[in-house]
């Protein structure tokens, strides 16, 4: 063949950021999906799934600054090539669940029993730079509760509850020293007003830089406010930003956390210092909220979930308990799980009160680390349980009928197509098969299983034989 004819090849590439599994991790990704899907559905949690794309304006509905905040991590969709007359880009990949969750809500309100505890595992995309653990394309776990009027309060000590159990039983997440950080946006957002900022720009500006404050640091966090915070009515800035500071570093477990609070508003005089009723009153209900979800969650074990006031969330649809999640021996990773209350998500669909509060497990985030980290035993290529050989041509019909008696008692079975018996056994060890069945070769001889990882091989019968 000549050089003009040669077929011109592209050489396949990783695209950046977006994840692909060789078999082997992919079997074990299934195989927590499965786990966290049981656990779900073992609190009455129901499964629904919405499309990949939404209205651009339902996306935007819910975003700060009409829609600006998210504009820059939403893919619109359109076509490659527009004809004249085609309109701008009216479709988006969901760059959450929750957005969706709202409009499904509000969409099927009527045929849906409430409280509507639904369960959603998904991929979503985000215009995100690709790093370690950030991805464009990934897949989030979420629950979520949703009421109409109102929802009790309980609810929000459950979530965390869940996802205790839910993270610490994950097959390979035995060893891994996590906690749940969590708190109530009231605490921060009243206390912001008792000192006299109530500008929603400032208090937006102030709340999403303390949520960055494990990662930026303390130090920057000072110097951030000090740019924010020039004037306010009731002090000095300086002792503004001190007070900010002292109440974002309280952290504290169950049974500290109500005395850390109650010396923190004794000494600093917190409620006199108050210009308004309302900003202390809604600062004293945030710390009720908080005192109440942390009591409810006293029965995990010491150091699971902590108090942590520097917890705000990001996204401002957020109105009261906020929660985050993190590998304690590296906090650097960030949050793998994340979620808090909102009172108004679907107020832009429909004419109701729909409050809701749920929780999301950054799927794809926490399995890459753990990858990484090599916690996963990867020996398996196949998901079946038994690999049947075949003895000869002649016997295809009696190696078909063992693995069809084989499976329908439950076990996963690949049987072989051919070949000399060495290349057979060969291949179902580089599968990671763990056990080979020997159909008979001639009349007369039983049925055998081999162990592949003992290399103990017995006498069988399809029909009773058990693991």
């Amino acid at each position: 063949m000549s050089a003009k004819e040669k077929k011109s090849i592209y050489k396949p590439k990783p695209v950046s950021g977006f994840p692909e599994w060789t078999p082997e991790v992919r079997m074990i990704e299934q195989q927590w999906l499965d786990h966290i899907r049981r656990t779900f559905e073992s609190y009455g949690f129901c499964s629904i799934e919405t499309p990949s794309v939404e209205e651009l304006d339902v996306i935007r509905a819910k975003g700060g600054d009409g829609g600006a905040d998210v504009d820059k991590e939403v893919y619109v969709l359109e076509r490659l090539h527009k004809e004249e007359g085609d309109k701008d880009a009216r479709l988006a990949l969901h760059f959450d669940q929750t957005v969706p969750l709202a409009r499904y809500t509000a969409q099927h309100f009527d045929k849906l029993v409430f409280p509507f505890k639904r369960y959603q595992m998904q991929r979503v995309w985000r215009g995100e730079r690709p790093q370690a653990g950030r991805f464009r394309e990934f897949t989030q776990c979420d629950i979520d509760v949703i009421n109409v009027d109102t929802l009790p309060l309980h609810f929000d000590a459950e979530m965390p509850a869940i996802i205790w159990e839910t993270l610490s039983s994950l097959p390979g997440m035995e060893k891994e020293n996590i906690q749940i950080r969590v708190s109530n946006r009231k605490i921060l957002m009243g206390f912001l007003k008792t000192l006299g900022i109530t500008d929603s720009k400032d208090i937006l500006s102030i709340t999403r830089n303390v949520d960055k404050i494990e990662k930026q640091g303390q130090e920057e966090l000072r110097c951030t406010l000090v740019s924010i915070i020039k004037h306010t009515p009731a002090l000095a800035p300086l002792s503004t930003i001190d007070l900010i500071m002292e109440l974002v570093k309280i952290k504290a477990t169950s049974s500290e956390f109500s005395g850390l609070l109650h010396d923190f508003i004794v000494r600093n005089d917190v409620i006199a210092r108050s210009i308004s009723d309302e900003a202390i009153q809604n600062f004293k209900e945030g710390i009720e909220e908080l005192a109440f979800v942390m009591d409810q969650l006293s029965h995990l074990p010491e150091g699971a979930v902590v108090a942590d006031l520097s917890i705000v969330r990001g996204l401002d649809y957020y109105t009261g308990t906020v929660y985050e999640t993190v590998f304690l021996d590296d906090p650097g990773y960030g949050s793998i799980c994340s979620g808090g209350r909102y009172d108004d998500l679907a107020s832009s669909y429909i004419h109701k009160a729909l409050p809701g509060v749920g929780i999301s497990i950054g799927f794809s985030r926490l399995f890459a680390r753990m990858l990484d980290n090599s916690a996963f035993e990867t020996k398996r290529k196949s998901p079946a349980d038994i690999f049947v050989v075949l003895p000869n041509e002649e016997r295809r019909a009696l190696a078909n009928e063992t693995a069809q008696t084989l499976r329908k008692r439950g076990f996963n079975v690949e049987t072989s197509h051919g070949g000399k018996l060495k290349r057979q056994l060969a291949y179902a060890e580089k599968k990671g098969i763990p056990y080979v069945w020997f159909p008979p070769f001639e009349d007369g001889l039983d049925h055998e299983i081999k162990n592949m990882d003992t290399g103990e091989q017995i006498h069988a019968d399809p029909a009773t034989w058990t693991i």
